[in-house]
């Protein structure tokens, strides 16, 4: 326990803006929660999108988002070098295709771990399936950090599929487990190049759901891991001797172990942990490496290379409406949710 305190909670600050405030080794943390309409022939909205700015919709408007979708709401094309991300579905579908050829449509509590490395193009669209009903989208996208000697490995992403996700369960409480172990309850493995990889790190990315009166104790881990729970869903929680307000983020003492205690609803909580690690970050939009000059050579050589270049003949590719989760890698390797 840190001996500047023997209380677990550090700080307690607003969830504001997008993406969230995030801490080392952690970059970005965004929350997509989108409340789309029925689905049109085409996979995109059947509504009008007169009024939107297409190809930058972020506004919101009737409680969804096209973002840079035309069509099918989603992001289009785009590179990324020097990081990972990891995509958690909630809710809906996510259409992924890239530069190496892999393809897959992943959700319903499946989870995407990309490591980007040396750089990588993939596009994310949101086929709207359904025709006679809503297709609500609820998502996070958390990009990890990678270290120095890490950042220009190979692409290379793996499908936790929801059926295989470790949950932990108890008196009300319900974990995702995608990194770090709770208890008994181990993840599966990350990619191998993470900083998850790395046990030292203790990286850990967990979802929380607690039923109005569950308690969950989260065990501690070392001295000098930045831990913070987001939480985006309820009436709030008591950690220690503290309140904390929904769409509260509240970072924790590390060497304290915390309980949190739920209060009259149904509370849904976002868990970041890791270990620093410590280096210069130099971000220009979708890359992220150490220095200005790696930043430039990022954009020389995705001009030159284009990561490998666009295989598919569209930018936002979507699947089938009728294709099940599934994924393609690089390789040619099939796999299908399970």
């Amino acid at each position: 326990m840190s001996p500047m305190s023997s209380k677990p909670v550090i700080r307690v600050s607003p969830l504001q803006g997008f993406p969230w405030e995030t801490a080392d080794p952690f970059l970005f943390c965004v929350h997509h929660d989108d409340a789309y309409p029925a689905g049109n022939e085409e996979m995109g909205p059947k509504a009008s999108l007169a009024g939107r700015d297409i190809g930058q919709d972020f506004a919101g408007v009737d409680g969804w988002r096209m973002y840079h979708g035309d069509v099918v709401p989603g992001f289009p094309q785009h590179p990324h070098r020097g990081f990972e991300t990891v995509t958690i579905v909630k809710r809906g579908l996510i259409d992924h295709s890239d530069s190496l050829g892999a393809t897959a449509r992943f959700g319903a509590g499946d989870v995407q771990w990309l490591t980007a490395g040396k750089g990588i193009v993939h596009s994310e669209m949101f086929p709207l399936v359904s025709k006679d009903k809503p297709n609500p989208l609820e998502l996070f996208q958390i990009w990890l950090n990678l270290p120095k000697a890490e950042k220009m490995v190979a692409p290379y992403f793996s499908m936790l599929w929801s059926e295989q996700v470790p949950r932990f369960e108890d008196a009300g409480a319900k974990v995702t487990v995608i990194a770090g172990a709770l208890g008994e309850t181990k993840p599966l493995a990350p990619p191998p190049n993470s900083w998850a990889a790395k046990a030292a790190s203790e990286i850990a990315i967990w979802t929380i759901e607690l039923a109005p009166g569950a308690t969950l104790a989260i065990p501690a881990a070392t001295k000098g891991v930045n831990r913070s729970l987001y939480i985006y869903t309820g009436d709030g929680v008591t950690i220690g001797d503290r309140a904390i307000a929904n769409g509260s983020r509240a970072e924790l003492d590390p060497e304290a172990a915390a309980t949190i205690v739920n209060g009259a609803g149904r509370t849904e909580i976002l868990m970041l942990q890791g270990r620093p690690i410590g280096e210069p970050v130099v971000q220009y939009g979708p890359f992220v490496m150490n220095t200005p000059q790696e930043i430039q050579q990022a954009f020389a050589d995705y001009r030159r290379t284009q990561f490998g270049g666009w295989p598919w003949n569209a930018d936002g590719p979507v699947h089938a409406r009728e294709e099940q989760r599934f994924a393609i890698h690089a390789d040619g390797r099939r796999e299908n949710a399970r």
